[in-house]
Parts: C-alpha cells; sequence; structure tokens
C-alpha cells in the first residue's frame, strides 16, 4: 500500500533570500560595528575583546551556513534532487540562526 505525499511547492529563491538577509544582519554585525555597538557600547577593551571571541566562534556556524548555501545551488536541480535542495538549504538556515544565536548570547554575556 503506498503513501500519498503531499507535496509543497516553493521557489527555491524564497530560502535563498532569506539566507543571504541573514548572511548580511551576521556581516554588519561582525564586520560594521552593529555588535559592538550594541553589546559594548561603553568602549571597554575587554569587553571588545570578548566579543573577538564570540564573534570567532559564531563565524564557524557561518561559514557552515555560507557552505550549505552556496552548495544547495551546486546541486542538480531535477524532481528527485529538489529533496536534498530543501535539506542542504535547511541546514544552512539552521546554521544562519545558530550564528545569530551564538553571537547574540554570546553578546549578552560580554557585557
Amino acid at each position: 500500500m503506498g503513501y500519498a505525499q503531499d507535496v509543497v511547492r516553493y521557489s527555491p529563491i524564497i530560502p535563498t533570500i532569506a539566507s543571504f538577509l541573514l548572511a548580511a544582519l551576521w556581516a554588519l554585525s561582525v564586520f560594521a560595528g552593529w555588535g559592538l555597538q550594541a553589546f559594548c557600547a561603553d568602549g571597554q577593551p575587554a569587553c571588545a575583546q570578548r566579543l573577538g571571541a564570540v564573534t570567532g566562534v559564531s563565524g564557524l556556524f557561518a561559514a557552515v551556513a555560507a557552505v550549505c548555501t552556496a552548495g544547495a545551488w551546486l546541486l542538480p536541480f531535477s524532481r528527485r534532487d529538489q529533496r536534498a535542495f530543501t535539506r542542504v538549504m535547511g541546514a544552512g538556515m539552521l546554521a544562519w540562526i545558530a550564528a545569530e544565536g551564538v553571537l547574540f548570547v554570546g553578546g549578552l554575556l560580554v557585557r
């Protein structure tokens, strides 16, 4: 007996745009000083050093997320491979969320 599967079709550009927005938020927080302004606004050098360590850990998740996002688009895109695209892009989205979460929670802890 076979099971009918409901397939929800969506454009692959939607998770890609979400990944790019999360990447932009992460990059602005790390490289444009948003993180320093948010968590170390008093200008203490020790806070900035601790936030630098948090940024390094967050960067590991960001690197995984970037590889997953790019890798999802390098997969051949057929009906069968749409599942692989969804899995890899989903892993990338989770990694971006983890990178943002580490940056936020770590920023709160370094205050």
